[in-house]
C-alpha cells in the first residue's frame, strides 16, 4: 500500500491544475494508502479552490465534521482517516466563502448510494485478473476501417429483467447477453451511460458521478470487469457511452462545487444546457480537462474497453446549439472554440495511448472533419454517427409506398456526401422512443405482413450501403411498442406472427455483413460501390454493386420500394458468368411470400447501366435482393473502372 503525502498531492495538483494530468483518480478521491507513521488508512482529497472550508463526514465517524487541509495554493483539500475502510460512506461538507454549507458527493467516487440517497462510497480498484490478452493483441493490429463493426446498443436495466420486475446484474448479463449476441452475429455492445445518474428517465445522460458505475447497477466494479473480460473472449467488443458536454444540476452533485463555477463555465448564460437541463462542461478550463481526459482513460484502461461513443458533440461544437440567447466568439461567429479545442485534444491523448480504441461522436450536423484527424484540421475521431441518413431514410420508409416515387430524393440525396466522414448507420434509442413509434411501428401497411415486409426492406438497405452499423436492442425482435426504460423488451412479441423469422432475418443479414468482404472491407471509400440504379423515382427501386479489395468479391444489391413485382428487371454487372441468389428478403423463412425461387441466372451479353452484360431478374415486391458472382466465364476479369466507382461515390 503506497504512501500518498501533502507534498505529491501538491506535485499532482500542479500538473491537474495545468490541464495535464490525465490519470487524475489515482490521487483524487478516497485513495487507500499509509501515513507517514506506517499506518493504513484511506486518504481523502477533493478539489474545492475557493472554498472557505472543506469537511469530511462518513459511517466512519459518525457522521461528525472533521475538517480538511489545504494542499497549499492548489485548490485541494485533504485528510488522512484511519478508521475508515472499504464499502463505508461519506460526504464532504463544502463551506463557501459566504459561510453557507453544502453536502457534497465526491467527483471523483468509484462507488455512490442508490438514488435517492447521496452518498459517496469507498471502493478500490480491483486487482482483476484479466484474460483478455489475445482479444487486445488482435484489436491493435487489425485495420479496423476494414472489419466489420455492427453494434448492439443496450440500456443496462431494461433489456431482461427478472421475473420479479428486477434488473439483471453484470453477471446475469455474462450468461446471457453474450451468448446472444454472439448468435446474432453482432461485433460489439454499446452500453448507454452505466455512470451514476440521479434520475432513470435520463437514461444516464444526466451524469453525476462520472467514476462510479451507477449503484442500481451494483456497486462493485469486478462484475462489469469479468463482463468486459467474457465479451473479449466471445470476440465481442465492448463500448460505452460517454458524456463530456454536460452534467447532472443536483446540488450535491458537481454543480458550483465550492459555490462558485467550477466545473461549469463562469458566464452563466453558457453554463446553462436548456435542452438538457443540465449545465454545460466549462472545456475551456485547464482542470476540467484533466477531469474528463482522466475520465475517458479510466473507462478505457481500467475496464478495458474498446471504445467511447461521445454524446452530444453538436452542443460542444457551437455556441447557439442550445435554445436561448448567446453570444458571438472573438471571431463574430457561432463556433465554440473551447469545445473545439478539447475533443481535438481528447483524441488525441486517447490515441497516443492506444490507436486501436474507437472514439465515435453523436454529431447531429454537417461540422465538416470530424473524423478527419487532427493534424489535418480535424476532430479526430474514428466514427461518426450519420444523422442526416438516418433522418432520411425513416422518412422515406414511413411514407405509404404509393407516395414515394414522389420522395425518391430522400434516397439519393444521401448518396452525394456518404464519405463525407467515417459514418456509422445508426437506428438508436433515440429514433424508438418520445412518439417517434418503434421501427416497426413507423411502417405503413394494412396488415402486419405489410409492416415487416417494408422493415425487411430498410433493414437489408441499411445493411448493404456503406458505412458501419448500430441497432438498438428490440430493433432486431420486430418489437411493436417503442421502448421504455422501466420494463424490460417485449420479448413475447416472439410468439406473434413474423417475429421470430423477423429475428431469423436480421440475424442473416448480420451474418452476411461479417461473412462478406464486399459489405465491410471498402465501407469508407467510394470504391467499394457502384451505382447501377439511382434515379428511378417512377418505378421506385434501387440498385448498386458493392465490392471488396479482390475485384471478383461483389455483391449486386437491388431494393424495390413499392409492393409490385418487377419481372424482367435488368440489372448490369461486370462479368459474364452465373450469379447466385445470396438473399431474398420475401423468401417464407423470413416470413415473406416466396416459396421456392430460381436460384441462380446467366449473365446476358445485353449492354446495361455501364456494362457489356447484364442479369434479368424477378425482383419481389417490397424486397432486398442480393446476388453474388458463382462462377465467372472470364480468366482474368476485366477490372471495375476505378472512374465509374468514384463517379458512383460522388453523384451529381
Amino acid at each position: 500500500m503506497p504512501q500518498l503525502t501533502k507534498d505529491q498531492l501538491a506535485t499532482e495538483m500542479y500538473y491537474f491544475n495545468l490541464g495535464n494530468h490525465f490519470s487524475a483518480y489515482h490521487f483524487l478521491g478516497a485513495k487507500a494508502c499509509r501515513d507517514q507513521a506506517g499506518q493504513e488508512g484511506y486518504r481523502f482529497t477533493v478539489w474545492a479552490p475557493r472554498a472557505k472550508a472543506v469537511a469530511i463526514i462518513g459511517s466512519f465517524n459518525q457522521w461528525q465534521e472533521e475538517a480538511l487541509e489545504a494542499v497549499g495554493e492548489t485548490g485541494a483539500w485533504t485528510i488522512f482517516k484511519a478508521e475508515a475502510k472499504e464499502w463505508d460512506l461519506y460526504k464532504f461538507v463544502v463551506t463557501d466563502q459566504a459561510g453557507q454549507k453544502k453536502e457534497k458527493q465526491d467527483p471523483f467516487a468509484f462507488a455512490s448510494e442508490v438514488p435517492p440517497k447521496t452518498a459517496s462510497v469507498i471502493q478500490n480498484l480491483p486487482q482483476y485478473d484479466w484474460q483478455d490478452a489475445d482479444w487486445l493483441a488482435e484489436r491493435r493490429k487489425a485495420k479496423r476501417y476494414d472489419r466489420p463493426l455492427n453494434i448492439y446498443e443496450v440500456h443496462m436495466s431494461s433489456w431482461r429483467r427478472h421475473p420479479d420486475g428486477s434488473a439483471y446484474s453484470f453477471d446475469d448479463l455474462r450468461k446471457e447477453l453474450i451468448p446472444y449476441v454472439k448468435e446474432m452475429g453482432y461485433t460489439h455492445i454499446e452500453f448507454m451511460p452505466l455512470m451514476e445518474h440521479p434520475l432513470e428517465a435520463s437514461w444516464g445522460y444526466q451524469i453525476s458521478g462520472y467514476y462510479s458505475i451507477a449503484g442500481r447497477f451494483g456497486h462493485d466494479f469486478e462484475p462489469f470487469m469479468r463482463f468486459v473480460d467474457a465479451c473479449h473472449q466471445a470476440e465481442i467488443g465492448v463500448l460505452v457511452d460517454w458524456v463530456p458536454g454536460h452534467f447532472v444540476r443536483n446540488d450535491d452533485a458537481l454543480a458550483y462545487y465550492d459555490g462558485t463555477p467550477c466545473f461549469e463555465f463562469q458566464d452563466p448564460q453558457r453554463a446553462v444546457n436548456n435542452r438538457g437541463g443540465t449545465y454545460n462542461f466549462d472545456l475551456g478550463r485547464s482542470q476540467v480537462h484533466s477531469f474528463l481526459i482522466s475520465n475517458a482513460v479510466f473507462w478505457l484502461e481500467e475496464f478495458h474497453v474498446d471504445g467511447l461513443r461521445v454524446d452530444a458533440v453538436s452542443n460542444m461544437l457551437y455556441l447557439d446549439y442550445d435554445i436561448g440567447d448567446w453570444q458571438p466568439n472573438r471571431y463574430g461567429n457561432n463556433v465554440n472554440l473551447e469545445g473545439v479545442d478539447f475533443l481535438r485534444r481528447l483524441n488525441q491523448e486517447i490515441f497516443l495511448r492506444d490507436d486501436s480504441y474507437l472514439m465515435i461522436a453523436e454529431e447531429s450536423t454537417a461540422w465538416d472533419g470530424v473524423t478527419r484527424p487532427t493534424s489535418e484540421g480535424g476532430l479526430g475521431f474514428n466514427f461518426k454517427w450519420n444523422m442526416g441518413w438516418m433522418n432520411d431514410t425513416l422518412k422515406f420508409f414511413s411514407l405509404d409506398p404509393i407516395h414515394r416515387s414522389h420522395h425518391y430524393k430522400l434516397v439519393n440525396f444521401t448518396f452525394m456526401y456518404m464519405f463525407h466522414e467515417n459514418f456509422i448507420l445508426p437506428f438508436s434509442h433515440d429514433e424508438v422512443v418520445h412518439g417517434k413509434e418503434s421501427l416497426l411501428g413507423r411502417m405503413p401497411g394494412q396488415t402486419r405482413y405489410d409492416e415487416f415486409s417494408n422493415l425487411r426492406t430498410l433493414e437489408g438497405y441499411r445493411m448493404c450501403y456503406p458505412g458501419k452499423k448500430l441497432s438498438f436492442m428490440g430493433n432486431e425482435i420486430g418489437q411493436f411498442l417503442e421502448w421504455r426504460f422501466y420494463s424490460q423488451l417485449e420479448w413475447e412479441d416472439l410468439d406473434r406472427p413474423y417475429n421470430r423469422e423477423y429475428q431469423h432475418y436480421i440475424q442473416c443479414l448480420n451474418q452476411l455483413y461479417q461473412d462478406q468482404p464486399a459489405l465491410h472491407q471498402l465501407d469508407l471509400s467510394p470504391e467499394g460501390i457502384r451505382f447501377l440504379e439511382a434515379d428511378d423515382d417512377l418505378e421506385t427501386t434501387a440498385a448498386f454493386i458493392r465490392r471488396s479489395q479482390d475485384p471478383e468479391d461483389f455483391i449486386v444489391c437491388a431494393y424495390n420500394f413499392t409492393p409490385v413485382e418487377r419481372h424482367n428487371y435488368r440489372l448490369g454487372v461486370p462479368y459474364p458468368g452465373t450469379y447466385r441468389v445470396l438473399l431474398n428478403s420475401e423468401m417464407q423463412e423470413f416470413g415473406g411470400n416466396w416459396e421456392y425461387q430460381q436460384e441462380t441466372y446467366t449473365a446476358e451479353q445485353v449492354p446495361h447501366q455501364g456494362f457489356d452484360y447484364s442479369l434479368s431478374v424477378v425482383l419481389p415486391s417490397l424486397s432486398t435482393f442480393l446476388l453474388k458472382p458463382d462462377q465467372l466465364l472470364t480468366e482474368r476479369p476485366e477490372l471495375l473502372k476505378k472512374e465509374d466507382l468514384v463517379e458512383g461515390g460522388e453523384r451529381e
